[in-house]
């Protein structure tokens, strides 16, 4: 792997900025200002548009739900398989992408995901049947697990300093709010029924930007170059086939036990997936103290602050994925909200998410060690007042509006200031361990927000009353609000220092 201004002779200087960021621990790869090559902004604009495509994918279905049922006559575990499909490919592969990323080459496995996830995409919008789209579902799933751990890693090992700031808060603005955009955008091309085609464009719009991409990529990235001892680290294959068998026997459970009435094998998954998350951790150990490679390093957990961002991250993607979930159901089931409506309300939080990902660092550098903790506890505030604006079976009015502008800004600082701060706890040679790692934490935070919260909302809309799907949003906001608290008091532990 190329990395033109990483020079490991050369000894790490702190940056003001990192150093403050981070609670005192320097950027370890900030030696001077630097950039990735002679193009850094295609090359930051290419992997993030990669970046992008895959993250909408995991929401853009959400509002187009409805009509891919009618049109294919789909069951709901069918509708969910369709939907939960992609989540569930990723995450399982997403570690194995980072690993492959190491030994491969991080160009080699971003265009090679970027052509799976492409052809799959095609393959969804011509699909037949419920059974070829929840197959090439799939497909577009394992592709976006080899392409986007290769962003974190070609960020980190080709960016530094200043360049390496300012590709990071764009990074998190990105993740950040492609979830909102991808309801909003989902919205957009269902109501829209171009050519007729209904649901098909939301996976064919991939289509002509991935082909671009391909064209564009190979030409921007930096080449892959051989890097010494690191080229030669394993692929760990029984550490990958554990993990890749807990996380999918964690995440079908969540995905299809609602939908299934939480039978006894669901439950029998979900134990299994415990006791196989411990031979895992048994095996990277044993791994590690042989001398050979783990799938996660040890220096990454341990690096300052590391497992609290890890939980952070985790609980402001939960309360993001599961509010996302929940609110789509209510205001078109339960208000009669069009999917053109619906997709442009979340346009709100998503425009403010993400503004707040581009520019936290604009704050005073001594607000920064409580920006999680605050941006948290507005989250926790904006769900309470959406709860009480929506109780009573109307549509919120500007209350609403109000409340997803200030719920998008907070969750926005729980998000973006925590999982910078992980990433410049990380050393280079790190770099794609990490990517492995927090980009699972992402996807399985949102698999436990729509899992859990979804799950409150749905069993909610049973009970007698009026309005039984205002009363079930109304649970749910006080759900949200409790688990946004709680993150607030992790954000707000004590931090270690280099």
């Amino acid at each position: 792997m190329t990395q033109p201004v990483m020079n490991g002779a050369t000894a790490p200087a702190a940056l003001p900025d990192a150093a403050a960021l981070s609670g005192g621990v320097a950027d370890p790869g900030a030696t001077k200002p630097g950039r990735a090559g002679p193009r850094p902004g295609l090359l930051l604009a290419t992997i993030l548009v990669g970046q992008f495509m895959a993250l909408l994918d995991v929401f853009i279905v959400n509002v187009a739900a409805p009509t891919i049922r009618t049109d294919l006559h789909a069951s709901g575990a069918s509708l969910q398989l369709v939907i939960a499909g992609y989540t569930i490919a990723y995450a399982v592969l997403l570690i194995t992408g980072a690993r492959l990323g190491d030994l491969l080459g991080h160009r080699r496995m971003f265009v090679t995901g970027l052509a799976v996830f492409t052809l799959a995409s095609l393959a969804c919008g011509l699909a037949g049947n419920t059974g070829e789209l929840i197959g090439f579902r799939f497909v577009q799933g394992a592709g976006s697990a080899l392409m986007i751990p290769q962003v974190l890693s070609l960020l980190q090992l080709t960016f530094t300093g200043e360049a390496r700031n300012r590709a990071m808060s764009v990074y998190a603005a990105v993740l950040s709010s492609g979830a909102a955009l991808g309801q909003s955008l989902g919205g957009v091309l269902v109501s829209a029924d171009l050519f007729g085609a209904g649901w098909r464009p939301v996976f064919l719009v991939n289509v002509p930007i991935g082909a671009v991409m391909l064209v564009v990529s190979p030409r921007v990235l930096p080449r892959d170059a051989r890097r010494g001892s690191e080229r030669r680290r394993g692929l760990d294959l029984p550490g990958l086939t554990v993990l890749a068998a807990a996380v999918t026997l964690l995440t079908v459970p969540l995905v299809l036990g609602q939908e299934e009435g939480w039978p006894l094998w669901g439950w029998i998954c979900l134990g299994l997936s415990v006791l196989l998350f411990g031979l895992f951790m048994l095996l990277e150990s044993r791994l590690a103290r042989r001398g050979g490679a783990p799938l996660v390093s040890a220096r990454v957990l341990r690096a300052p602050g590391m497992l609290r961002a890890v939980v952070v991250i985790m609980t402001t993607m939960a309360v993001n994925a599961g509010f996302l979930f929940a609110v789509a159901l209510h205001l078109q089931s339960g208000l009669g909200f069009s999917a053109l409506r619906t997709g442009l309300t979340f346009a709100v939080a998503a425009v403010s998410f993400g503004g707040v990902g581009l520019n936290w660092r604009r704050l005073p550098v001594a607000w920064r060690p409580w920006l999680a903790a605050a941006g948290l506890l507005v989250a926790a505030a904006s769900f309470a007042g959406l709860g009480l604006a929506l109780r009573g079976g109307g549509d919120g009015g500007a209350a609403l509006y109000v409340c997803l502008l200030t719920l998008g800004g907070g969750l926005g600082l729980g998000f973006s200031p925590t999982f910078t701060l992980a990433l410049f706890t990380v050393a280079p040679q790190d770099a794609a361990d990490a990517s492995g790692l927090l980009a699972t934490v992402t996807q399985l935070g949102q698999l436990f927000g729509v899992a859990a919260l979804g799950t409150l909302y749905l069993n909610r809309l049973d009970l007698p009353g009026a309005h039984p799907s205002a009363h079930a949003f109304a649970v749910t906001a006080v759900a949200l609000t409790a688990v946004c608290v709680a993150g607030t008091a992790v954000a707000l532990g004590r931090r270690r220092t280099a």
